[in-house]
Parts: structure tokens; sequence; C-alpha cells
């Protein structure tokens, strides 16, 4: 049965997630073009913030679609993958955030590819994942903050910390995502 809401495609959640996805190439363009590492500090921080407000509000007002279930994971992963690896080639995260996050996010585009062309299937967002995730839209702008000269000594520390809290976190659950995939698939 499908819920009121879930065909649509034009909606004010969608589009938030859609200016989440168009916001990065002006994200990528100050940090590495103008090298203006507070103004896409502040442009990563949105970015962060709206991936909470789209789901809230698509909860809220009803307007929880197929279109925005698959638009914001695309949004964060692409948003993430840009500031890391973005703030990689500036110098301002370091390298091994950069390949733990492209490792996890490498075996899950190839897992849940496989799973879609298996199944046809996808995987729905899983709350220690959020929770990952936000920890990480945390971390990374703290890494830019102090790539900006604002609080480094304590700005360092804390983008660590919750670095690795949020990648620990990540792992986790991408260990549960592959037993999902495991066992739909031999289901199938």
């Amino acid at each position: 049965m499908t819920r009121l809401g879930e065909k649509r495609i034009l909606t004010l959640p969608n589009l938030i997630s859609l200016a989440r996805i168009l916001g990065i190439p002006y994200f990528l363009w100050l940090l590495l073009d103008q090298g203006e590492v507070l103004r896409a500090a502040i442009v990563l921080i949105v970015v962060g913030t709206t991936d909470w407000i789209d789901g809230t509000l698509a909860r809220a007002l009803n307007q929880v679609t197929e279109l925005g279930k698959a638009l914001d994971p695309i949004a964060d992963r692409l948003a993430l993958v840009a500031a890391v690896l973005g703030g990689f080639l500036a110098g301002i995260v370091p390298l091994l955030i950069l390949v733990a996050l492209a490792l996890r996010e490498s075996v899950m585009a190839i897992a849940a590819a496989y799973l879609l062309k298996t199944t046809g299937g996808t995987l729905a967002v899983r709350p220690l994942g959020k929770t990952a995730t936000a920890l990480l839209y945390t971390s990374v702008p703290s890494f830019y903050l102090a790539g900006g000269d604002v609080a480094p000594a304590v700005l360092i520390p804390l983008a660590w910390l919750l670095g690795v809290v949020g990648l620990v976190l990540y792992f986790i659950v991408a260990v549960g995502y592959l037993a999902e995939i495991r066992d739909r698939v031999h289901q199938a």
C-alpha cells in the first residue's frame, strides 16, 4: 500500500535534498579554486544541517517519497565524499579519514548495486547510520574551521574524536547492511 505523497516528486524536502546536491560544486569551488576555507566550512555546515531538515520536514508534512528516500542518502554520500576528498586535497582533512571513508563507501556502493541488480531492492537508512553521518558532518567541518584558524587547539582533537567514532559506527552499520544483503540475495 502506498502512503499519500510517496509517488510525488516535487516536494519541499526533495527540493532541499536537490539543493544540497547542487551546493556541492559551489563548496568545491570555494575550497579548491578560491581557497576560501571558512566560507567552504559554512557551506558544508549548511549542507549538513539541511540533511536533518529535509527528513524532518518529509515526515512532518507527510511528504515522504520514493525519490526522497533515494535523494537523501545520495546527497549525504556526495556531500561527505566531496568534503573529505576536497579537504584532503586542500590539506585540511587527514589521509586516514579519507581512506577509511573511501573504503567503506566503495564496499557499500558495490554491495548496494549488487542487491539492486539481484533482487531489485534497496537498503533502508538505519538510525545508527544517521548518527554516524551526523558525527562525520560535525567532524569534517571542525577540521575546516580549524584549518581556517578558528580554535584549532580545540577543534582538531574534537574533529578527530568525532571522526573516528563516526567511522567506527559507519563500519558497524556496513557490516549490518552486508549481512542484510547476503540474506536478501539468498532468499531471492
